[in-house]
């Protein structure tokens, strides 16, 4: 090759280098914006869920509590207590989810563990 022929090529060469870092480094910003907007979404799905926990549970009290009152003609009491219960209810389900509060153990569910039952 001549002189000319390899400052061609190595100027091609710069030239590629050049545009390959340019392209580097979009794609690493690419890359970053997609991991936040991955980790937005993870957020979002765990707001939406806890919400709906504490909301359900809630609504399930206030439903009760309105059901006993129609059927029992207890007034407003039912309501309210079951209503409170709810939101208690409400509450503890979003530390669970959350991690801030143990989930129950599995004999502490069925209220005896298998021990207690071969004793018997």
């Amino acid at each position: 090759m001549t002189d000319n022929g390899r400052e061609s090529l190595e100027e091609r060469r710069k030239r590629l280098d050049t545009e390959l870092a340019a392209r580097r480094a979009t794609d690493t910003r690419e890359a970053a914006d997609e991991n936040r907007a991955i980790e937005n979404r993870k957020g979002y799905a765990v707001a939406v869920k806890l919400s709906s926990e504490f909301i359900a549970a809630v609504i399930v009290g206030a439903l009760l509590g309105y059901l006993l009152d129609h059927f029992a003609g207890t007034g407003p009491w039912g309501m309210i207590i079951l209503l409170l219960l709810g939101f208690c209810a409400g509450v503890l389900n979003v530390m669970r989810a959350a991690g801030m509060v143990a989930a129950p153990h599995p004999a502490d569910r069925v209220g005896k563990s298998k021990n207690d039952r071969d004793d018997a």
